[in-house]
């Protein structure tokens, strides 16, 4: 699949608007739509900074395939894994680690209580027929299963994986085509947090087509058991081996290529907004959590404070989060969901990073210097 082969819909490029599109992940930039703080920094600028979605003539692909230059894209690593791999060169600018597993529902009713009941049963795993995106609910289901499944002594031969095809064109639907001024009014539409049938898979384990199903995180696994239909039997996030929660984690930044090397004052403008509001999380954690409850999928305000407990927020290129993306990387070029490889460490573009932080400092320090202190009071001694 190239660029050149889409039917796609987006603005003419110009370098005075810069756009960007956010998954309904645990990023400072979730949190930074509430406080502005990056729309400030381009103001400065004279140059637009707005959701993608926000005009009509920009689709719902470039969340996907990047096919926007000046679009910065925030949310879940395997959609630009799959762009940088295959279809246009882009820069990874930061990661934001959240390490929530994943969970093997099964039905509350059934007697099945550990992964080897799960012997000669079978499993549900989801597949997108839109052939313009990336798979990444498939990519995170088999992932899971097959970690679970090899932590519990057993392999795919063990149990019967059922694919389940299913359309992915919600947004074609007429609710979906008008514009939304940020992601948080894109997500109130949807309502993710009440609604389980964003994929088949549910309903399939509800009516007894599988046995079980992967469900990506600890805000699913509550939704669903909240119904009192279903139990979950492993869960990954209760492992210490970090390795084991990739589920589409870390929640990644990343730009064009032509936007790095071409326009990176841009880059550095967006990373300074990101880094201050990231700051503020870290400070402000239950503030944060009120703002990211309406953009995430965490239950309500205390479970998404409860969740956000431990998380930076400001973005980092570490080398554990290059490790973490590694790891979800090789995984997608083993199974098939990218052709080419890559090297993640080169892909990522730590320097603007760095310059965001040294002239956030310089910017606190010319404040700092500014201020005009008072003048000391006389005293005597005796």
């Amino acid at each position: 699949m190239t660029e050149s082969t889409l039917a796609l819909s987006t603005v003419p490029l110009d370098w005075k608007e810069v756009w960007y599109t956010n998954c309904p992940v645990v990023s400072a930039s979730n949190v930074d739509e509430a406080l502005g703080w990056t729309r400030d920094e381009f103001r400065k600028l004279g140059v637009k900074y707005a959701y993608f979605r926000s005009v009509r003539e920009n689709d719902w692909y470039p969340h996907y395939i990047h096919n926007l230059d000046n679009l910065i894209r925030v949310g879940g690593m395997f959609p630009p894994v799959h762009v940088h791999a295959d279809i246009r060169r882009t820069r990874l600018l930061g990661a934001t680690p959240v390490y929530e597993g994943g969970c093997m529902l099964v039905r509350a009713k059934d007697d099945l209580y550990r992964m080897t009941d799960l012997k000669g049963k079978k499993i549900g795993l989801s597949k997108s027929l839109n052939t313009l995106k990336n798979d990444w609910w498939r990519v995170t289901e088999e992932q899971g299963i097959e970690l679970m499944l090899r932590l519990n002594g057993m392999t795919r031969s063990d149990v019967e994986i059922v694919e389940f095809p299913y359309p992915d064109d919600w947004y074609g639907e007429p609710k979906m085509l008008v514009p939304f001024e940020n992601p948080t009014q894109l997500w109130l539409t949807r309502d993710p947090k009440h609604d389980t049938s964003v994929r088949p898979l549910e309903s399939a384990l509800e009516k007894g087509v599988v046995d079980a199903i992967y469900t990506q995180s600890k805000y699913f696994q509550r939704l669903q058991e909240a119904t009192g239909k279903f139990k979950a039997i492993e869960d990954l996030s209760h492992y210490p081996d970090w390795t084991l929660q990739s589920c589409n984690l870390p929640a990644v930044y990343t730009c064009s290529e032509v936007m790095a090397e071409e326009h990176p004052e841009l880059v550095v403008t967006f990373l300074k907004g990101v880094i201050k509001a990231g700051r503020w999380c870290n400070e402000h954690r239950h503030a944060a959590a009120a703002i990211l409850d309406r953009a995430t999928f965490y239950l309500d305000v205390e479970d998404t404070y409860r969740n956000i407990a431990n998380v930076d927020f400001v973005p980092s290129l570490s080398p554990q989060n290059l490790a973490a993306i590694e790891v979800g990387k090789d995984f997608m070029l083993s199974h098939g969901y990218i052709k080419n490889d890559f090297d993640v460490k080169k892909w990522a573009a730590p320097e603007f990073l760095e310059q965001a932080a040294r002239e956030v400092i310089e910017e606190q320090w010319k404040k700092v210097t500014a201020a005009k202190l008072p003048e000391p009071t006389a005293f005597r001694l005796g």
